[in-house]
């Protein structure tokens, strides 16, 4: 199985570029990167913050953009998105709660989309009501489930992302401890950070995101830190024992070199590129 994570899109207004960079060109690259690639995928799951301001026009834009995808697309909300403004465009997104939720089968276990989003607030929130959900979600499925959010549910140990991580993570925690025995990998977003670790041994990762990268700045206890490092998103092979992920820096615009030799025969120090 092949999946395609993007993250922290952050689409804006034509025009308007964030930490000089157009989010909207990038989202596209990033697109057509990953089915020009990975024509094989599976599915491609957006893991938050699909808007910049929470506007309806972004997420007009994003459902024209995704209207020419033949690969099946899920979508999480994030800090920056507007739940009610992104469900008036999404309205099939919505679960009977009315929480941005949904889970789907993939060729290896299921898919379960979280809605980490709360008003008036960069951190995330999962109610009992989403946790209930959850829990009825990962009672059905026999397993293994491949969780995607957008706030990170584990300390990062950078004081100002903590501040705006998941805020019910032990709550959330509880049911990761439970089901631990289904759950297969959780996908996170938020940080623009590539990051991996595990909750309760079950393993998470992040990617950096399609636009504007961060940078792990331990020092720092007021603001988040940015850089210029490439943009970027997931790659996740995975089998009925193992899950890869990949990060892909798409917007890398070096040189790629092919060289030296997996053979071990092949291997001569006067001849092997360096």
């Amino acid at each position: 199985m092949k999946l395609i994570q993007l993250t922290d899109i952050h689409l804006t207004t034509p025009g308007q570029t964030i930490a000089d960079r157009d989010p909207n060109e990038n989202f596209k690259k990033a697109l057509n990167h990953a089915l020009s690639s990975h024509p094989d995928a599976d599915r491609i799951v957006i893991t938050g913050d699909l808007s910049d301001w929470g506007e309806k026009s972004d997420y007009e834009r994003l459902k024209a953009i995704l209207s020419n995808v033949r690969i099946p697309v899920s979508l999480c909300i994030g800090n920056h998105d507007e739940r009610d403004v992104f469900l008036s465009v999404f309205p099939e997104q919505a679960d009977e709660n009315g929480f941005v939720q949904a889970v789907f089968e993939l060729p290896v276990g299921t898919g379960i989309t979280l809605d980490t989003w709360g008003p008036d607030s960069h951190a995330g929130f999962y109610c009992e009501k989403r946790l209930g959900w959850l829990c009825d979600q990962l009672d059905k499925t026999a397993g293994p489930a491949f969780l995607f959010m957008h706030h990170n549910p584990v300390p990062i140990g950078i004081d100002p992302m903590d501040k705006i991580m998941l805020l019910d993570a032990d709550a959330f925690a509880g049911v990761i401890a439970k089901y631990k025995h289904k759950i297969r990998h959780i996908f996170h977003g938020h940080c623009h950070l590539p990051l991996c670790g595990s909750l309760h041994g079950v393993p998470f990762s992040a990617p950096r995101g399609t636009n504007h990268a961060g940078w792990a700045d331990f020092g720092n206890e007021r603001n988040l830190s940015g850089s210029d490092l490439p943009e970027a998103y997931a790659v996740i092979l995975t089998d009925d024992h193992s899950v890869m992920v990949h990060m892909i820096e798409y917007g890398y615009a070096g040189e790629v070199r092919r060289e030296g030799s997996p053979d071990y025969a092949d291997w001569d120090r006067l001849t092997m590129v360096r």
